[in-house]
């Protein structure tokens, strides 16, 4: 059961700056005990007096905050080809961040060049030690998270890998979730609905939320919706089967035309006809998987991924396409653009520690 230590700095927490009688109000605490406990939150510096509230009639309130530089999480996030290392303070702010081309190899020196990566990246935004409360990993793959075990993963071409040496390695508390699942759990404040998160980025993925939670499946493997297929016997998927969603909906379906998005992206903007006409191909696709994904879940769909961030300018055609195939819908509200655009999965899995923090206050 939570505590009322907790339940007051996570109110403050949502509401970014409350006064201590809206504390007790809201909350249905007696003043005594807000004022105590506000008073321990102060002394500890989690909680700092950030000014003064309008006035509503009479004196005016002091606003209360939580403190921006008391204690931070980091989120790395491991690809095939990249590693991104985010900090995140307490009002899930990021601090500072890095990205960087480092292929994955499941070999010790891969994993201490991280460690390294890990340090410099400390140092250059500040950061002591003794202020971090954890470092969470996400991966593309299958996470048993109790065992600390990447059980599968096609995209890095591993199966039943051991990760629990990477807590003596880097030597502080590890998390470990999978991607989608730690994209999702970064939107999740921006979410009030059941909401299917599509991850479009070098592999296709998801993660699926029901009740404010994620669902992981029987056996973590939950929303592998890059391996349901969309076109029966078509292009062949890394994952060995023919017609995979991530045959044809993936980032890398888009980068056979150019060397980054952002250039596809600048092309299909100028005009360019061979770039239009691979993202209406590309569209046509990726309308089948989220036409489906409505009919079997019939709840909100949120395009994240490297190409989510650029859709947002992009949904007007992109609704045309979906209603072709949903018949039963007569608009496409259910459709949401991330409000992540960038290292999501990075974000979300230094939340994993964020969240402990104040659940155990």
């Amino acid at each position: 059961m939570i505590s009322n230590k907790a339940k007051i700095a996570k109110f403050i927490l949502k509401n970014k700056e409350i006064s201590k009688p809206e504390i007790a109000t809201q909350l249905d605490l007696s003043m005594p005990t807000v004022l105590q406990i506000v008073k321990n939150l102060i002394d500890e510096g989690l909680v700092v007096q950030s000014g003064k509230q309008a006035s509503k009639g009479g004196r005016k309130a002091t606003a209360l905050s939580i403190a921006e530089d008391f204690i931070f999480s980091i989120g790395i996030d491991i690809t095939a080809n990249h590693v991104s290392y985010v900090a995140i303070d307490l009002n899930r702010h990021v601090v500072g961040k890095l990205r960087m081309k480092k292929r994955f190899e499941h070999v010790l020196s891969y994993y201490e060049d991280l460690q390294y990566h890990l340090d410099h990246f400390l140092q250059e935004i500040d950061l002591p030690r003794e202020k971090i409360l954890g470092i969470g990993v996400s991966l593309p793959g299958i996470i048993d998270r109790s065992k600390q075990m990447l059980i599968r993963s096609h995209v890095l071409k591993q199966n039943h890998v051991s990760l629990k040496f990477l807590e003596s390695l880097f030597d502080y508390p590890i998390f470990f979730e999978n991607d989608a699942n730690s994209a999702l759990f970064a939107e999740m404040s921006y979410i009030k609905k059941n909401t299917i998160y599509v991850s479009l980025s070098n592999s296709v993925g998801g993660s699926i939320c029901i009740d404010q939670s994620i669902y992981m499946g029987d056996g973590f493997k939950s929303a592998e919706f890059g391996h349901m297929i969309i076109i029966p016997d078509g292009e062949v998927c890394y994952c060995g089967k023919k017609g995979c969603a991530d045959a044809y909906c993936s980032a890398q379906v888009l980068l056979k035309y150019a060397d980054s998005l952002e250039q596809f992206f600048e092309r299909l903007n100028q005009g360019d006809a061979r770039i239009q006409e691979a993202w209406q191909r590309y569209l046509d696709h990726l309308s089948i998987l989220v036409s489906n994904l409505r009919m079997t879940f019939d709840c909100d769909i949120m395009l994240g991924g490297y190409v989510g961030g650029y859709m947002k300018q992009y949904m007007a055609e992109f609704y045309q396409k979906v209603m072709r195939y949903n018949l039963f819908d007569e608009d496409t509200t259910y459709l949401k653009n991330c409000h992540y655009e960038k290292e999501a999965s990075a974000i979300g899995v230094a939340l994993h520690f964020v969240e402990n923090y104040f659940n155990k206050l």
